[in-house]
């Protein structure tokens, strides 16, 4: 192929290559067009563990004094007279002694928001110092109410939360009826007011998207923020909101469990990989010991070998040299009688072997002749055989 056709042909695939990515490209910009996309992130900083931070930011923005914290540790006298105080979590961890602190500060102009306690079971001897106080006395859950806010869609709030009625009190506001019980409650105590919830988490930072079930999107919802509104009313710009999302804290372990695992699971992991490294290691099982057995040669060997490895070999070496003088006595009497030289001869000739390996293996060895003690006792005992 000469160099002009190699030129041309690689003229025509790059032509082609760029030709279908021409076409590729304006097949993308025909049928994509760029858009943007709204996601939702999970929450971050204080709001991923402050449930009432949307509300503290919503009440700053419209320039009233918010603080929220997790524990109302503070005396109930460094209150101000027209602050407002909203405790998120259950009542019943509220001591008789606070619920009378919290009730005189009610009484010298405060705003106290307070929940049922939740849950579906409550027991009958179990103590509500708080709403006790109030004259009021906790009920079953519920079904939900309706609440309508104009320009909105149909919407029910306080869905199997804890009902109350009222005890020889009459509320200033009220959502509910005798029959079902009541959802919400306005009462004036002195100079402030008490308002008193089945839930409070429409004041929440809201959990899931829009469409879930009632109360989860927190102040996202309309009706949420105008409930919100109605609720902190009786002081709303003057003093303080204090809002406190946690009136008892969990446990360190529970903490350590939910939030730990970080740190603790690789730990507990590393610990675990530590311990199987330093185990004791277990080899292949062992067979099965031999069932005792009683043959006489076998004995014979055993002992042998004991005496021999505690040096008592010149015993053995007695005893087969014994034995093949016994029988040559008795087959050859006259060999037998020699002794010597003369006997190492006549065995020489009796036998086929060497004079001097006879002689030498009718002698004791000494301790240090262990490699020609087998020898030995071997040659004796093979010419005993042959006897």
């Amino acid at each position: 192929m000469s160099e002009s056709t190699r030129g041309a042909r690689g003229g025509l695939m790059l032509l082609g290559g760029g030709a279908f990515l021409f076409v590729l490209m304006a097949w993308f910009a025909v049928n994509y067009e760029r858009v943007e996309r709204r996601i939702d992130l999970p929450p971050m900083g204080e709001a991923a563990w402050n449930p009432l931070y949307a509300l503290k930011q919503s009440l700053r923005a419209d320039g009233i004094q918010a603080e929220s914290r997790p524990r109302f540790t503070q005396a109930v006298g460094t209150l101000g007279r027209r602050d407002t105080l909203v405790l998120l979590d259950d009542p019943r961890y509220i001591t008789a002694a606070r619920a009378d602190e919290l009730l005189a500060w009610v009484e010298r102009g405060g705003h106290l928001v307070v929940r049922t306690p939740p849950g579906a079971q409550l027991s009958k001897h179990e103590s509500l110092p708080l709403l006790d106080a109030l004259g009021l006395q906790a009920m079953g859950v519920g079904d939900c109410e309706k609440f309508q806010v104009t320009g909105e869609a149909e919407h029910v709030e306080f869905c199997g939360d804890r009902r109350f009625v009222f005890e020889d009190v009459e509320p200033e506001l009220s959502w509910g009826n005798l029959r079902d019980g009541y959802v919400y409650a306005r009462l004036a105590h002195g100079q402030g007011h008490v308002d008193v919830l089945a839930d409070v988490d429409f004041l929440g930072n809201g959990i899931g998207p829009r469409g879930t079930t009632p109360a989860r999107n927190g102040l996202r919802d309309v009706p949420h923020q105008v409930l919100a509104r109605q609720i902190l009313a009786p002081n709303y710009g003057h003093g303080t909101v204090h809002l406190i999302y946690a009136v008892q804290m969990p446990s360190l372990w529970r903490t350590l469990v939910e939030r730990g695992w970080p740190v603790w699971l690789p730990l507990l992991l590393a610990l675990l990989a530590g311990l199987w490294a330093s185990a004791q290691r277990f080899g292949p099982v062992l067979p099965v010991p031999g069932t005792a057995r009683r043959s006489l040669l076998e004995h014979v060997r055993a002992s042998g070998e004991h005496l021999y490895r505690y040096g008592k070999g010149a015993l053995l070496y007695a005893a087969a040299r014994q034995a093949f003088l016994m029988r040559l006595r008795r087959r050859d009497p006259v060999a037998a009688a020699l002794t010597g030289e003369a006997q190492a001869a006549a065995l020489a000739d009796r036998f086929g072997l060497p004079a001097a390996r006879l002689q030498r293996a009718l002698q004791v060895p000494s301790s240090r002749e262990r490699r020609e003690f087998a020898d030995r006792i071997s040659l004796l005992m093979h010419m005993r055989n042959r006897l």
